[in-house]
């Protein structure tokens, strides 16, 4: 199945220890995939939920918890999450 890019937000900040992204995807369930840390080093944790409302609410909490300077990345910035 394919994973369809549904968003992507990133705190702002570089540097492998600071840095935070999240991305929110859908196949057939919604899945929220955060990462902390840089894409070699950084942990990745993933979430599957049932509904947009539920995957969005996740993101919320991800993006609000880590405080900073959230920004939605669109486009050619809103890279695929990690594998």
């Amino acid at each position: 199945m394919v994973r369809e890019l549904k968003g992507r937000w990133w705190n702002g900040v570089w540097g492998r220890l600071a840095r935070r992204d999240v991305w929110l995807t859908r196949e057939v369930r919604w899945h929220v995939i955060a990462r902390a840390g840089d894409s070699e080093t950084g942990k990745v944790v993933r979430w599957k939920v049932d509904t947009e409302d539920e995957a969005r609410q996740m993101v919320k909490r991800l993006v609000q918890a880590d405080g900073g300077q959230w920004r939605e990345q669109t486009g050619g910035a809103a890279t695929q999450p990690p594998t």
